[in-house]
């Protein structure tokens, strides 16, 4: 006799989804949709240099349904979650509603505003593809104005750049930016030469990379000071407005480029219990990826925070190998009961940290055993790391041949200013038919 299929539906397709979608796509017991308000996945750690023009969008993207195209239990479904109806196993999609046997969350987090409505509204952020072609959109746009500016108060407004946040993604942005100011924005712009306009890392914490050990916060320090960026630590940013980022202690920066990187926050779902919520809006989970209270519904990656791994006993940074791993561990643990086999719980194996500050230029630490790498090496480890981690060839190949071609021409022909727009009669015509 066939036993029915266990239908799965996991929303969100970044590195947890994905991960335990394609090991299950393996086993015929299971039916699986993966919904997403994206039609494609994309690779967060490389976002900054599409927002830099250094890489092409479809470098870092990848369509879901290219991807599976190929496997007959797979179904991808575009929408948004809106709703989750527990006692129905019903989901509402912003595009329809859907039943599932077991729920999963993979939904990755958001960026954190942490309640300053003025710099939600007026930051740059940095955390999507959309976000990404913003602000390359947005800085190209500055200096094209800051070319025709003839104030030199207001050009320097429009040529400082003031990135919040001095974790990888800040200190990344921060070694590229300045890189672009010394060797491609003096002959692009030759009306910019001898303007004045800095470049700011900011952040609340008294050092760089604080998750990093002390090795790497010091030389990531010394090798963004000698490019020229201004590094202000203890120094929280607290409004911005006016063309004038904030902070606690009083301090001042004039600028219209204020580069929010300093936190991120998970999402809350309509019809999941509070109490399954916990710091960071992240869904408590077991050491199962169980939510907390539910029989059915699980989550995976950034979304949840798990304290029973006792090597993490206040839950795992939110990184990629976490999501990863989490994602092919459930889709283990699944298989193993269709064989009646127990469950394993997850633990985490950290394979190590790595940040790239500019060319010839990254730090790469590993635990076990314990090793720091600085300089050329690391950089050259970060670079074939993350070329690995792209989800596939053509990615990876479009990626090393722009990379090769911005090392050895110090340059890069990605800085387009292309701005996407909606027909007004596509957006108001009414369905008459």
């Amino acid at each position: 006799m066939k036993t029915q299929k266990k239908k799965i539906v996991i929303i969100g397709g970044g590195f947890a989804g994905v991960n335990l979608a394609k090991k299950l796509t393996k086993s015929d017991h299971f039916e699986i949709i993966l919904v997403d308000k994206n039609n494609y996945n994309f690779f967060p750690p490389l976002i900054y240099q599409v927002a830099t023009g250094y890489l092409e969008t479809s470098s870092i993207c990848y369509p879901f349904r290219m991807l599976f195209r190929d496997k007959k239990n797979f179904r991808f479904i575009l929408g948004e979650l809106k709703e989750v109806i527990i006692k129905e196993k019903k989901l509402i999609l912003s595009t329809g509603s859907i039943h599932y046997d077991w729920l999963v969350f993979s939904t990755g987090c958001v960026t954190n505003y942490f309640g300053i409505e003025s710099i939600k509204h007026h930051a740059i952020p940095m955390k999507t593809v959309s976000d990404a072609l913003s602000m390359r959109n947005t800085l190209l746009e500055r200096l094209e104005e800051a070319s025709r500016e003839t104030n030199m108060e207001i050009r320097g407004k429009l040529l400082t750049v003031v990135v919040a946040g001095g974790g990888p993604s800040g200190v990344e942005i921060s070694g590229m930016f300045a890189e672009m100011k010394q060797k491609i924005i003096a002959k692009d712009y030759p009306e910019l030469k001898g303007s004045s306009g800095e470049i700011y890392l900011v952040d609340g914490l008294n050092s760089v990379l604080s998750p990093m050990s002390e090795n790497s916060q010091q030389y990531a320090y010394d090798k963004l000071v000698e490019m020229g960026v201004k590094i202000r630590l203890n120094s929280m940013v607290t409004d911005f407005k006016n063309d004038v980022v904030h902070f606690a202690n009083g301090d001042k920066i004039e600028t219209k480029n204020l580069i929010w990187t300093a936190g991120v926050t998970a999402i809350i779902f309509k019809g999941i219990p509070p109490e399954a919520y916990g710091k960071g809006k992240r869904l408590i989970v077991d050491a199962f990826n169980k939510v907390i209270g539910q029989e059915d519904i699980f989550a995976i990656g950034d979304t949840c925070i798990q304290t029973t791994d006792t090597a993490f006993p206040q839950g795992h940074p939110q990184v990629a190998q976490v999501a990863i791993q989490q994602g092919q561990n459930l889709a283990h643990n699944w298989i193993k009961t269709l064989k009646s086999k127990s469950s394993v719980p997850f633990k985490y194996h950290d394979k190590g940290s790595m940040a790239i500050i500019g060319r010839n230029k990254a730090v790469a630490e590993f635990p076990k055993p314990k090793l720091f790498f600085s300089g050329f090496i690391a950089w050259i480890m970060w670079l074939f790391i993350h070329l690995l981690s792209l989800i596939n060839y053509r990615n990876r190949l479009s990626t090393l041949y722009n990379w090769t071609t911005a090392y050895f021409t110090k340059d890069q022909a990605l800085r387009f200013i292309v701005r996407t727009t909606l027909r007004k009669e596509v957006l108001t015509r009414e369905i008459s038919d």
